[in-house]
């Protein structure tokens, strides 16, 4: 039985805003976009009442639903428990051991061996509060995912989904453009959910494709939570640590000036510039040659 860990947080609760999708249609859309599942383990987060566990259990080889509220919980289980294939478990998503839960099995592992994760499809009506915190922790885990569908408040979607020198570019959208290719699919108006949300919910489609190697980050190669060891998670969290301030602002009290200096040079990125300007391989070249400048010192 995998770990996990249970944590009810009663001071959440009424921000969990739990707006369950009420629309056959639209349920049979986003299940659809997670694509062929009769050979997949399908990780399910937030099922709620159960309108999209309803279709997967009939689709998924194998179905784990993760379920924070406990009363959905032990209804959840009352629904399919018919279902040999489907699994519930009350956890909080972020609290969830993926490693117990999809690594290697202790006594099946050889030495010499290598056993690649089974690819796990993962989908979810995420709530609105916690969808940076989901995904980051998924990210992290990346090596066991392989294809993600969740419904997210619509602005959020458009920040994932937005290109370099916009607006809306900042670091959930660096961070998931570094493990994922992402696509906007379709809007749903609040209508389609119970009780209705004050804003409209878009599904998107994360199909997993991390670039460290591309970028060159993976020199020391990758810790088992999926991030590269050179920091560049960290890297993006200082540059977007306040979006109205310019790169040198945000990383002038990380750097040494002399070494900061010197790395927008090589990496051509202009002092003014802000990081929301940079596409991800401008960002990776600048953080190289910070690093760089740094195991040279």
């Amino acid at each position: 039985m995998p770990k996990v860990v249970s944590t009810r947080r009663p001071q959440h609760k009424p921000k969990l805003g739990q707006h369950f999708l009420n629309s056959d249609s639209f349920a049979g859309q986003i299940v659809d976009a997670l694509g062929d599942a009769s050979q997949n383990t399908v990780l399910e987060i937030g099922p709620g009442r159960g309108v999209l566990t309803s279709r997967l259990a009939r689709r998924a080889r194998r179905l784990i639903a993760v379920e924070l509220d406990r009363v959905l919980a032990a209804q959840l289980r009352l629904k399919f428990g018919m279902f040999s294939n489907v699994e519930v478990i009350e956890a909080d998503i972020l609290s969830i051991d993926f490693d117990s839960l999809f690594g290697p099995k202790p006594g099946l592992s050889r030495p010499g061996i290598q056993l690649n994760p089974e690819p796990i499809k993962v989908i979810g009506n995420l709530p609105y509060f916690i969808t940076s915190d989901i995904l980051l922790r998924l990210f992290e885990f990346a090596k066991y995912f392989e294809t993600i569908v969740i419904l997210v408040q619509r602005e959020v979607a458009d920040r994932i989904a937005a290109e370099p020198g916009g607006r809306d570019y900042g670091l959930l959208s660096a961070t998931t453009q570094l493990y994922a290719r992402v696509e906007k699919l379709f809007t749903l108006p609040p209508s389609a959910f119970a009780p209705p949300p004050k804003v409209h919910s878009t599904a998107l489609r994360l199909t997993m494709a991390p670039r460290q190697h591309e970028l060159g980050l993976d020199g020391d190669g990758l810790l088992n939570d999926g991030h590269a060891k050179d920091g560049f998670i960290d890297f993006l969290k200082l540059s977007f640590g306040q979006k109205r301030k310019t790169l040198w602002n945000n990383l002038k009290g990380t750097y040494a000036e002399s070494d900061l200096r010197a790395a927008l040079s090589k990496a051509r990125v202009k002092p003014a510039a802000r990081a929301e300007t940079l596409s991800l391989e401008e960002s990776a070249a600048l953080f190289l040659a910070l690093r760089d400048n740094h195991n040279g010192s």
